[in-house]
Order: C-alpha cells, then structure tokens, then sequence
C-alpha cells in the first residue's frame, strides 16, 4: 500500500507551489529588469540614429553607452509631428512609442493606402533633428517601417536639411523571422547604405522620385538607387515604405511646412 506521502494530492500539492514560486520568480524578475530593458532598447536606437546622422560608426566595432549618450543628447533633438496638419505636438519624443500608440485605435488611424503593410499608424510621429557645433541644423531623421521579405524592416531615414538631400538609410530591427541573411538582410550592408548618400527623394516639380529599382538608367540617377541582387520582394518592401512614410499618411504634411521654412 503506498504511503500518505506518494499520495497523488501530495504530488499535485508540490507540483502547484512549485509552479507558484516559479511564477513569482519569474514575474518579480520581469518587473525589476524592465527598467533595464527599456533603457538598452532606447540606447540601441539612438546609436542607431547617430549612425543615420553620419556622428558614430557602429561598423568599425563597439561604441560605448558613454559616447552615444554625449554625442546624443549635444547634437540631437527628438520632436513629435502630428502626421494630420504636419505640426509639432508636446510630449517626450525619446520615449514615445510609436507602435504602441498605433494599436491603440484612440491614437491611430488605418491607412486607406496601405502599401507598406504598416497595417495602422499612431496620429503622432517622431521626427530627429540634429544640429552642428553651431546649433545649426545639419540632417533631419524620419523613422520608417515596412514589410519585406519575412518581417517588418524598420530604418531611419535621414535628410539634409533640404529635406530632399539623402544622407543614408540605415535598418536596424527586422521583428518577425527576419530577412534572409545575404539576401533581404543586405538592406544593411554598407556597400548598399553607401549608393543612397546623395540621392534626391523630389524631382524638380517636388513630387516624390526616388526609385528602388533594377533599371540601370534609372539606379544611376540621382532618383535612383540599385535594388538588392536576388532579393526583389525586399527591395520592394524599401520602396513601399519610403512611399508611405514621406505620402500622405505618413510625413508629407510635416515636410511640406518644412521645406517651406517650418523648422526655423
């Protein structure tokens, strides 16, 4: 006969407070390192919003938390835009999460022109601007995201002060599986960030230009950029995404008063 202590309530009993200490283990370490968490994402970005900038090379090895944060906070300013009227709003633009605030349908719109697979948009977006030694201004960033091959790519676009002039396109996040490393994961390589430098996103009438494509004539213009070898649906997803995020239910607005004096 086996005894009280084989019993299956004994075992059932072990197996709960076992699960229970678990639980609260794992729950009150989520909770303590979350501040942690939150800072190194908020860290990541912006040394990836300095490379964007041309202030740090992420490529040539490790920058250190230090140099990001002084580099960060003397030359960039972060702003949040009303997508809507193209308007600075108040609010923390360094926290400020713009996917959160877009699954939030008090805070986001569906775009009616989906081409990027951004499914909804936070009314309020991010927008970096970054000054010289003067004060002067040298580059504005915008954030861009789409769908590529596998994920969600997102990048920071960064502009002259011209808001036409590209200084680089920099991807720092696939979410999802990701692209295929050598294909759609070429979006970051340096030899491809390199070809955008120079590159005007108008044309002469303003309308937006600038093409990802195959088409020789059109990649060695100042509209065009070579599209990534073997990896067509990313490279549409870039295009995709540039479209959306400077059209109409994107940054169009915001650039618009921009070009037209809305930054001084």
């Amino acid at each position: 006969m086996a005894s009280n202590k084989d019993s299956f309530g004994r075992t059932l009993f072990v197996v709960v407070g076992l699960c229970f200490i678990c639980s609260v283990f794992v729950s009150t370490a989520a909770v303590l390192l979350k501040p942690t968490q939150q800072e190194n994402k908020l860290l990541d970005k912006q040394k990836y919003i300095l490379e964007a900038a041309g202030l740090v090379d992420t490529k040539s090895g490790s920058v250190e938390k230090d140099q990001i944060l002084a580099t960060y906070n003397k030359y960039v300013e972060a702003k949040l835009v009303d997508l809507k009227s193209g308007e600075w709003v108040d609010g923390d633009a360094n926290t400020f999460d713009a996917d959160k605030a877009a699954r939030n349908p008090e805070t986001s719109f569906k775009p009616k022109n989906d081409i990027a697979s951004v499914k909804n948009v936070a009314n309020t977006g991010v927008v970096y601007l970054v000054n010289d030694d003067k004060g002067e201004l040298q580059t504005v960033i915008i954030p861009v995201k789409g769908y590529g091959l596998w994920s969600t790519m997102y990048a920071f676009l960064a502009v002259e002060s011209d808001l036409n002039t590209v200084r680089s396109l920099v991807y720092y996040d696939f979410t999802g599986a990701g692209e295929t490393p050598g294909l759609g994961g070429e979006v970051q390589n340096p030899q491809w960030i390199a070809k955008w430098e120079g590159k005007k996103l108008y044309d002469e009438q303003g309308n937006l230009a600038i093409k990802v494509t195959k088409n020789p004539a059109i990649a060695n213009s100042v509209h065009g950029v070579d599209a990534l070898s073997g990896a067509t649906l990313t490279s549409n997803g870039v295009q995709y995404s540039l479209e959306f995020w400077l059209g109409e239910e994107g940054y169009a607005r915001f650039i618009e008063k921009a070009r037209n004096g809305g930054l001084s």
